[in-house]
């Protein structure tokens, strides 16, 4: 692999606590494709990990909750024909869910009020559109 892979700061998946699967792939890749097992799935212990921080752990159980099969997060990868080149997706796919299902939620909005000029404007244009209209109908036209 081509080093670790970062999830955010100085946290990484370790190398250790990856579990890699290979299987025959489908799609392009000739007679050759019969005989390499190019599919990659990559399983993640999530559940039981000592790798991420306690509350991202938490975090990331309950974002990816229904993505997960007892507690384990898995990742596949077949889109190219080598298998080399599937584990390096997979591993990146698999870093970039747990940094996004890590990350802080967002602040709060705060609601604004609507400043009093721009709603005066408002109910301003909308009188005189009215009085535009209102002007068009034959009343008054003797």
């Amino acid at each position: 692999m081509s080093g670790p892979h970062v999830i955010r700061g100085s946290v990484s998946l370790p190398e250790a606590e990856l579990m890699w699967r290979f299987s025959r792939s489908s799609g392009p890749g000739g007679q050759h494709v019969n005989t390499s097992d190019s599919q990659v799935e990559l399983r993640f212990d999530l559940a039981n990990t000592d790798a991420l921080p306690e509350v991202w752990k938490q975090r990331a159980l309950e974002r990816l909750g229904p993505r997960l099969v007892d507690g384990v997060v898995a990742v596949r990868a077949s889109e190219h024909r080598s298998q080399w080149r599937n584990r390096e997706m997979a591993a990146t796919r698999l870093a970039s869910l747990l940094a996004e299902a890590t990350a802080p939620p967002p602040k709060p909005r705060r609601a604004t009020k609507i400043p009093r000029g721009i709603n005066e404007r408002r109910l301003r244009n909308k009188k005189q559109r009215s009085e535009t209209k209102r002007g068009r109908s034959g009343r008054g036209w003797g």
